[in-house]
């Protein structure tokens, strides 16, 4: 159980922004559901999806940043329940690009890798593993994101989503799993303690243009479409 509950270099939740907002929410005071709920709609609605300058971020950059993605997302809120006594640990994955269509157009999508690392948290309370993939998009953006879309009811690929429930998928945490992305997946590299060994293991296909191209030019007009969609 210790190992679900360790501070690392991209968990630091003993960094002071961290405590202060668990201090300032008044996490600890809750009951254990009610803790993990609280947490899991902060970094869902609070913290907006958006692409981060690269995965392995720790918490603390990524609570400053208010934005994040499946990987960055999946950090922060494993450092927030930890922070509170939540144990946890990291699932990793790759998803087909297709996801990611609408965010990403025209020769910045062509060039983008077919396969994208992915992972979703798993939250350990009463004895059983819950997922938590449900957090990356927030409610905002994904309800423009419906009202744009009115006529698909069941499956959607893209702009972030992959899921056979478009206008109903399900994101809210009462002691259930939670998908927004889960249809995209075609790799499963099993379970890690913390992201720290997840990314020593796994990495974004990217030579060192591209990953310098991503960081500064694209992942800005990846934010700048999302931000249509969300205003």
């Amino acid at each position: 159980m210790e190992s679900y509950v360790k501070e690392t270099r991209l968990l630091d939740y003993s960094d002071a922004s961290v405590q202060n907002l668990v201090d300032q929410k008044q996490w600890k005071k809750l009951d254990v559901v009610d803790r993990i709920k609280s947490i899991y709609n902060f970094v869902r609605d609070q913290i907006k999806f958006g692409y981060n300058k690269a995965d392995d971020i720790p918490a603390s950059q990524i609570l400053k940043n208010g934005y994040g993605q499946c990987n960055t997302k999946a950090t922060l809120l494993m450092a927030l329940l930890r922070a509170v006594g939540i144990p946890n640990r990291i699932h990793g994955f790759t998803i087909d690009k297709a996801l990611q269509k609408g965010a990403i157009t025209g020769i910045w999508y062509k060039l983008s890798p077919q396969n994208i690392l992915h992972s979703w948290v798993e939250v350990l309370f009463n004895g059983q593993w819950f997922f938590m993939e449900g957090v990356i998009l927030d409610k905002q953006y994904l309800r423009k994101l419906q009202q744009q879309k009115p006529d698909c009811k069941t499956t959607f690929c893209g702009f972030g989503v992959y899921t056979d429930n478009f206008q109903s998928p399900e994101i809210d945490w009462n002691l259930n799993n939670t998908f927004i992305q889960d249809k995209g997946i075609n790799q499963d590299f099993g379970v890690f303690d913390t992201p720290d060994e997840f990314y020593k293991m796994h990495q974004q296909k990217l030579n060192v243009f591209k990953r310098f191209v991503f960081q500064y030019i694209v992942r800005h007009i990846m934010n700048s479409n999302v931000e249509k969609i969300r205003n």
